[in-house]
């Protein structure tokens, strides 16, 4: 090969590893960014936007969100903390902190030469040993009355006794079969306010007042109609209101919606909740009735109500139905009222499926939104833990796994031992950063606390976050949800290797554009 040929093939070579590290460089920046934050010791972080508006939280995922971010890679790993979020609704510090331990192991191990595709081998050997260990040490829960659920909801609510307390008392109200249902979240249950106060209510709130202040703001026995659509005539085009006919069509549409709404009344329906508008008419008639009407309700909410109620949703056209066809589309409820301080509506007493909300209560505006990430997070978590069990948290249980994805990495040939190298570093990396936020020495702690865990056959051996001492989480009720340490290691590994993979980065032509396609490397 000539000078000029080895020195082409160099250039190409670093080429590929600036790319590499420019990722990794990112990477390791949104990893610092959250990595303080996890653990009992964890702090804030402060954002501030142009304006001077600031919010203060140590929410791993919010924090991402709202970071200004321009990188491609570090937008690929936000785009995976959000999926986690969505999925699970907690652990996205966790998977961030593994995500970036894994990236940048694994651009050590290729500057020292080994190959990516080695490294990425080696990688899902050991990601496929750990979680095989993770399920073998989950425990199961079988009662939502378990007291263990309380402590992983205070674990996940960041200390916050108050609002573990909410979410274990809605467990009493929701139930196990509800909470294994795909579509329920019971984060989105979760209710903040300023000046609230705490408590667990049976039933729904709609974060909406009566139509009008002329309404009735509380009903006794309540006979619920549920429109998911606008309460309006069926409409007519443009083109045929232009011709006679279509303007008498208009006119009997108008008078059969109003025949419609009288209908309704005397059918003794005194709630109706719409997904929509409503018509002046319908609003004159129903206000006159004593009707209780809540429009532009959110959809979930609409869905809970109905549910709770045992009503079944109609869209406008459903109004036409006969009488009896229409009773037995209703629901009924113990009570409704508006709360003027909070200004919502409460739905309570369902005389169909038990729906709670849990409402929490800040102090001011300012730490509204932080007490509903906790709240929100702490659900989650106590959801994740019945549908997927528990294990003992303090990051105890990932160095427990990385000995035996040790233990996997003898009996492995080749360069992709150095793959395995990287998630066995990964695994540890939660329980130093918590370690080291509390303020010891990780280096130090994982020794001890290796060895103890060998000597005694306990997996749940941590560190005391206050003394420094050694100490079983288990018996101190520190649980995380399995769920959660699952679903973070195989989304760090997934980000992991699709940033290792990539050795060029090369700019789109812009959307729309003209001309020869422009690859511009970056």
């Amino acid at each position: 090969m000539s000078v000029k040929d080895r020195g082409a093939q160099n250039s190409e070579v670093d080429e590929k590893i600036a790319a590499l590290l420019t990722n990794s460089n990112a990477i390791k920046a949104l990893a610092r960014a959250v990595e303080g934050t996890i653990g009992p010791k964890g702090l804030d972080t402060m954002l501030v936007d142009q304006i001077g508006d600031v919010v203060i939280t140590n929410d791993g995922v919010t924090i991402l969100d709202m970071m200004d971010i321009s990188h491609p890679a570090a937008r690929l790993l936000i785009k995976t903390a959000k999926a986690q979020q969505e999925e699970i609704g907690d652990g996205t510090t966790t998977a961030t902190i593994m995500a970036g331990t894994l990236v940048e192991e694994g651009v050590v191990q290729v500057m020292k030469g080994v190959p990516v595709i080695k490294v990425i081998e080696g990688m899902r050997l050991a990601l496929k040993t750990a979680l095989d260990v993770l399920d073998k040490k989950t425990i199961q829960i079988k009662d939502t009355t378990d007291d263990v659920l309380e402590n992983v909801a205070q674990i996940a609510g960041r200390g916050h006794k108050d609002i573990a307390r909410l979410v274990y008392e809605a467990l009493g109200i929701i139930g196990r079969e509800k909470l294994l249902e795909p579509s329920f979240k019971l984060a989105d249950t979760i209710r903040a306010y300023e000046g609230a106060e705490n408590q667990v209510i049976s039933g729904v709130v709609l974060d909406k007042p009566p139509m009008n202040m002329e309404m009735p703001k509380k009903l006794k026995g309540v006979k619920l109609l549920v429109i998911d659509d606008a309460l309006e005539p069926e409409e007519i085009d443009d083109e045929a209101l232009a011709t006679e006919v279509g303007v008498n069509r208009y006119i009997q549409f108008q008078e059969e919606f109003k025949e419609n709404i009288r209908k309704i009344v005397g059918l003794g329906v005194n709630m109706i909740l719409v997904d929509r508008g409503v018509h002046d008419a319908a609003e004159e008639i129903l206000t006159d009735a004593h009707v209780m009407v809540v429009q532009r309700v959110s959809n979930k909410e609409l869905y809970r109500a109905a549910e709770h109620c045992g009503a079944k949703m109609l869209k406008r056209t459903g109004l036409k139905k006969k009488e009896e066809e229409l009773l037995a589309g209703c629901g009924n409820a113990e009570e409704a009222f508006y709360d003027e301080k909070l200004k919502h509506v409460r739905l309570l007493g369902g005389g169909a499926k038990t729906q709670a909300t849990i409402l929490v209560g800040a102090s001011t505006q300012e730490v509204v939104g932080e007490r509903e990430r906790i709240a929100k997070d702490a659900a989650s978590a106590v959801q994740a833990a019945v549908k997927g069990g528990i294990m003992a948290g303090g990051g105890t249980v990932e160095l427990a796994v990385s000995r035996e994805v040790e233990k996997a990495r003898r009996e492995i040939k080749g360069m992709a031992v150095y793959g395995m190298d990287c998630v066995i570093a990964a695994l540890k990396r939660p329980f130093s950063q918590i370690v080291m936020n509390a303020g010891f020495n990780p280096l130090e702690k994982i020794g001890d606390v290796t060895a103890a865990q060998v000597e005694c056959g306990k997996d749940s051996l941590g560190i005391d976050c206050d003394t420094g001492e050694i100490s079983d989480m288990a018996q101190k009720g520190v649980y995380d949800p399995a769920p959660v340490k699952r679903y973070a290691l195989s989304a760090a590994g997934e980000i992991a290797e699709a940033i290792l993979r990539i050795d060029t980065i090369i700019k789109k032509k812009e959307e729309g554009g003209s001309g020869l396609p422009r690859a511009e490397k970056i």
